[in-house]
């Protein structure tokens, strides 16, 4: 019910016409993103801000800052797997060292990543 509500609101708001024609652009353009904005209706676990994506980005940009780089492309690469699997390892609530100590020791006790994405993926 509340979702029919905001969805009027919605058209109610966005479908107005003002004395304005910059105003009356923008109103437009919301508009014309209805679905997407609304998205969250749906989806309400789809977080509304993108600070996840910032976050995963700064720890490599702030490493970047205070070692100069890498001197290599394989060197470049490695960082860069290295730091995406401690990322997916945080996000899944994995211990990253625990991962790592699972698959060079072979026990293989703690699931494949992957599998982990699509449990958390697919979890009620």
């Amino acid at each position: 019910m509340k979702k029919a509500q905001l969805e009027y609101k919605f058209d109610e708001i966005f479908t107005q016409k003002t004395d304005y024609q910059m105003l009356n652009l923008a109103l437009k353009r919301l508009y014309e993103n209805k679905e997407e904005l609304l998205l969250v209706l749906e989806r309400p676990e789809i977080p509304l801000h993108n600070n996840l994506s910032e976050t995963d980005i700064r720890e490599y940009v702030k490493r970047r800052k205070v070692s100069g780089s890498t001197r290599s492309d394989d060197g470049r690469r490695c960082r860069d797997t290295f730091a995406s699997l401690k990322k997916t390892c945080r996000k899944l609530g994995v211990s990253f060292w625990g991962y790592l100590l699972d698959r060079l020791s072979k026990r293989n006790e703690i699931s494949p990543l992957q599998d982990l994405i699509f449990y958390h993926a697919n979890a009620p």
